[in-house]
């Protein structure tokens, strides 16, 4: 049996897509890459031959519809310079060919296409080139007019190609065939580019491998953007390529009494969901957690959803955090999450890139709310952040995320969404009521990583910072907000 050699790969010069395609495009093959208008067809294309002229391969993009100037635009916007591509403008060749149609027996549009084909295979035998883009095929089907023409053209293609030692990328603007699976079914391999609009933000994109004969690719949905410069692919994280770290170290929140509630700390390599209705103090326990990571000279970052960094730098300034400081030594660092412009898998990369390049080993999600608007359905988010956080699990990092629930007191409160069970320890804020004043209290009601209080403690912000105070023994009801007195002689924290 003879041995089947590995094939080498073309890689695309996109960041992200390579790691989707496991690699890279294989060498000498045809493919399909399909989207409507707008989804950074010709930018792909464009990145994937400067990726060639950087390693000194011929490349040619051979053009239906777009003349050279509106290709150069494209590349310009960019800041490319195509210089070094060979354009081929298959719309202007009518004043080469001059074909005369009305005299033969033939249609005209067979005429056409066979003196269009014959003029495309002399060019590239004539460039040789390694990589070549085909833009597109849509105008090759309004040629043949028919689909059996169409397709006995593209098998035509497909085995002159195999005879050039290039890899050939076909572009499709689903244009004049939205569901046309003959040219899937004949290429090595599809991608297919997808764009859609949610009800307010900035439109979203998302790409999938279709097929890729032979390899292993990542499969599913990839969020990407399109920017100066050129597409960038955020691949999907899947939790199963992470190796969980042991969970070696405790995280200290610098106050002794909320150490003692979560028994010694918040474990690296593990998750917290900071749980309760809006004003009780769940940002900033998480931003404590993070203030005392910088302050042991260890590197935190906060992603922040809602608010915004002046907002908090001066609402953290009033509790004695000088956050400032940190932010300056770098020791610290704020990032600013807009949710209708950034798709959550560009979030999710900031992160993985925040983790491996920046050496951070606590993070804060403030809020999962802000995170929920950013999802298209509720039922994604749950898996998304399952492979995020089992992600930063793996890398030691202590993750700390804040949702707020909706109401205020009591059984009137409800979460948007249950994260719950994804967490490994859960702390829940409330407000309480005591002789006409409202108080707060947090508790830690799960917590995997190992035994904690099953206490009730009152806390407060104060100029002087957050005070915990003793377990409140002398109460019951308090997690419902109106709780009754079973000890006339106790002492509430001062």
């Amino acid at each position: 049996m003879a041995k089947v050699s590995n094939p080498t790969f073309h890689k695309t010069g996109i960041n992200g897509l390579d790691s989707v395609l496991n690699g890279g495009l294989p060498k000498n093959r045809l493919y399909l890459m399909q989207g409507e208008p707008g989804t950074g067809k010709t930018t792909i294309a464009f990145q994937f031959l400067l990726e060639g002229i950087q390693l000194g391969e011929k490349c040619l993009y051979i053009s239906f519809s777009e003349s050279r100037e509106e290709l150069e635009a494209v590349a310009s916007s960019h800041g490319w310079d195509i210089s070094k591509i060979d354009l081929l403008e298959l719309g202007s060749i009518e004043e080469q060919l001059k074909p005369e149609s009305q005299n033969t027996v033939f249609y005209p549009s067979e005429v056409e296409m066979t003196q269009t084909t014959e003029f495309l295979h002399s060019e590239v035998k004539r460039i040789k080139p390694q990589r070549i883009v085909f833009d597109s095929i849509s105008e090759m089907r309004m040629l043949a007019e028919s689909s059996l023409r169409f397709r006995r053209q593209m098998l035509s293609l497909k085995q002159f190609f195999a005879t050039q030692s290039c890899t050939v990328l076909l572009l499709d603007d689903l244009t004049t065939s939205p569901k046309d699976l003959q040219v899937q079914s004949i290429v090595h391999g599809v991608i297919n580019l997808l764009k859609f609009h949610p009800e307010f933000g900035n439109e979203r994109r998302r790409l999938n491998i279709v097929k890729l004969r032979g390899i292993n690719y990542l499969g599913g949905f990839h969020d990407y953007v399109i920017k100066r410069g050129g597409v960038e692919v955020f691949p999907r994280m899947i939790s199963s390529q992470h190796t969980e770290k042991q969970i070696q170290k405790k995280y200290s929140s610098g106050l002794n009494e909320l150490d003692s509630l979560l028994g010694g700390g918040l474990a690296s390599g593990t998750s917290t969901l900071f749980l309760g209705p809006a004003g009780t103090g769940k940002s900033t326990l998480a931003i404590q957690y993070a203030y005392a990571a910088a302050e042991r000279g260890e590197k935190a970052k906060i992603y922040a959803f809602e608010e915004s960094v002046a907002t908090l730098l001066v609402r953290t300034a009033s509790i004695g955090m000088n956050v400032q400081k940190h932010l300056d030594s770098g020791m610290l660092s704020i990032s600013k999450i807009d949710p209708a412009q950034l798709s959550p898998g560009e979030f999710a990369s900031q992160i993985r890139e925040a983790v491996l390049n920046e050496g951070i080993k606590l993070v804060v999600i403030d809020s999962l709310n802000g995170y929920l608007h950013a999802m298209p359905e509720e039922q994604f988010l749950t898996l998304q952040l399952h492979e995020l956080l089992t992600f930063l699990g793996s890398q030691g990092v202590a993750t700390l995320m804040v949702l707020a629930q909706q109401g205020m007191l009591g059984q009137m409160m409800n979460t948007p969404i249950d994260l719950t069970y994804l967490a490994d320890t859960v702390v829940i804020t409330r407000y309480f009521e005591v002789e006409g004043t409202v108080r707060k209290a947090v508790s830690v009601i799960k917590q995997r990583s190992g035994l904690h209080e099953s206490t009730i403690r009152e806390f407060s912000l104060r100029k002087e910072g957050i005070i915990v105070g003793k377990p409140l023994t002398q109460f019951r009801g308090i997690l419902t907000g109106i709780p009754e007195i079973t000890n006339t002689q106790m002492k509430l924290n001062s």
